[in-house]
């Protein structure tokens, strides 16, 4: 399948995750706990995808060098967003507000992908480019699913860390 096609599924999935958690009041921590626990794991993952494989190839094209490195800094944002919702409790008045700034951030984050990244993507790489990727990526999202949330999150910091 499509690399961009396969991502898109997963910004689907990921903003699907997001809008139940953000239905989710103070009065369902355990709910809430669940589904932030989802969420944080698709992301982690959708961001290993996309640092590892995704934006190291799109980065050496011209037109997507500017939007590839905001992406890097999008990524790293929500992560400490995330990072501070993990410390505090979902019965925490501020939890709510601080979901909804993250989930604001990745909505604009997969809007400026599937816009600006995907239409540059689609005229710079042909099919069967875009095609193996999807391959690469299919494979990699395998593996990454086996892996335990604490595990996920070290792979996503050693990628950051090669890449940096």
């Amino acid at each position: 399948m499509d690399a961009l096609k396969l991502l898109k599924q997963d910004h689907e999935k990921l903003k699907r995750l997001l809008a139940l958690l953000d239905e989710t009041g103070e009065s369902a921590p355990k709910k809430r706990q669940n589904l932030f626990a989802k969420a944080k794991r698709e992301l982690t993952m959708h961001e290993i995808l996309e640092e590892e494989l995704v934006y190291p190839a799109f980065e050496k094209q011209a037109k997507l060098k500017e939007i590839v490195l905001e992406g890097y800094e999008e990524h790293h944002v929500v992560d400490m967003v995330f990072g501070e919702l993990s410390k505090i409790s979902p019965e925490d008045e501020s939890w709510g507000a601080k979901l909804s700034v993250a989930k604001e951030n990745i909505e604009h984050h997969i809007e400026e992908e599937e816009g600006e990244m995907f239409k540059q993507a689609r005229k710079i790489f042909d099919e069967k480019e875009l095609e193996k990727l999807g391959f690469q990526l299919a494979a990699r999202k395998e593996e990454l699913e086996k892996e335990t949330p604490s595990d996920l999150e070290e792979t996503r910091d050693d990628v950051r860390e090669e890449a940096a």
